[in-house]
């Protein structure tokens, strides 16, 4: 286990290598610059700037001198405040992440709940209850949910309070955001459980007199939640590191509408560092998530 968990090290390694390489070059590719905006500046300011940031320097020696950067943790400033990205990141990640982990346990479990109730009582009226909302979530996009969830509870009911840095409501949020994972969950969870209690090992269970919650628990749902492990890695990095759209419709000051915003602002350097850090964060969680694969179903060797 320990050469397979040294290979998965390396290659997360080599694969955010990659990808830092892929995200300069393209935006370096992208029409326009960072200072190009609706007042024309002077060629004079636009150059002084160029020179301030070293975009004045040729493509390979900002990429050098940006992954030095990088490796130290530090990301460089933003070209629109001059705040450095790191403490920006630092300030807007804890609250993406703390919506992110709420939405994501509550879509793991509601889901996995779900699904095997689903499962237990195939084509019965709480398999089709359920089977209902699950498409109608995975249908319906979570900026669209967002927006009529806004548009009902804070200003038509006025139940619940718009969103406020000192007081914030994370209600609304983390349901927009849980919504479709919990209704893929539900529909994996579903698939997986149905094709788990198909085995023999669940009929020979059966067979010995084992009683129906220890067949469940033990042996089926255990055994049913490769392919939900799976899903949620990835998931939860990105749902952590913020719904862009959601936290906008929002206006929570998460690290997905500065990214959103870095974008209006044609902020380079933020934009590369969020979408180096997104990246990141799924390499570590897709990592966590195979090194667990063990612990769920101890047949599973590494090689």
């Amino acid at each position: 286990m320990s050469r397979y968990f040294v290979k998965r090290i390396l290659l997360a390694i080599f694969t955010i290598l990659i990808i830092c390489a892929i995200t300069f070059f393209t935006m370096h590719a992208v029409p326009g610059g960072p200072f190009n905006s609706e007042k024309a500046l002077d060629p004079a300011t636009v150059e002084a700037l160029n020179a301030r940031y070293g975009l004045n320097e040729p493509v390979y020696i900002q990429f050098i001198n940006w992954m030095k950067g990088i490796l130290q943790g530090d990301f460089g400033v933003s070209l629109k405040n001059g705040r450095e990205i790191t403490k920006i990141i630092g300030e807007s990640f804890p609250i993406s992440a703390k919506l992110g982990l709420m939405a994501m346990a509550i879509a793991l479990s509601l889901g996995t709940v779900f699904g095997s109730i689903a499962a237990l009582m195939r084509n019965k009226l709480p398999d089709r209850i359920i089977v209902f909302f699950s498409t109608l979530f995975t249908a319906v996009p979570s900026f669209v949910l967002a927006t009529l969830l806004l548009l009902v509870f804070c200003i038509k009911l006025q139940w619940i309070p718009v969103w406020n840095a000192n007081n914030p409501n994370y209600i609304l949020p983390v349901i927009a955001l849980a919504a479709y994972p919990m209704a893929y969950t539900t529909r994996l969870a579903k698939t997986s459980m149905l094709d788990a209690l198909g085995q023999d090992y669940i009929r020979t269970a059966r067979a010995k007199g084992v009683s129906r919650l220890k067949v469940i628990f033990k042996h089926a749902l255990r055994n049913s939640l490769i392919p939900v492990i799976t899903y949620a890695g990835p998931q939860i990095a990105y749902i952590i590191t913020g719904s862009m759209v959601v936290e906008t419709i929002f206006t929570v000051g998460g690290i997905g509408s500065k990214f959103i915003t870095a974008i209006n602002d044609r902020d380079y350097t933020m934009i590369m560092a969020t979408t180096v850090f997104l990246a990141t964060l799924m390499v570590i969680a897709n990592l966590i998530c195979d090194l667990l694969y063990k612990a769920v179903d101890p047949r599973i060797k590494f090689d």
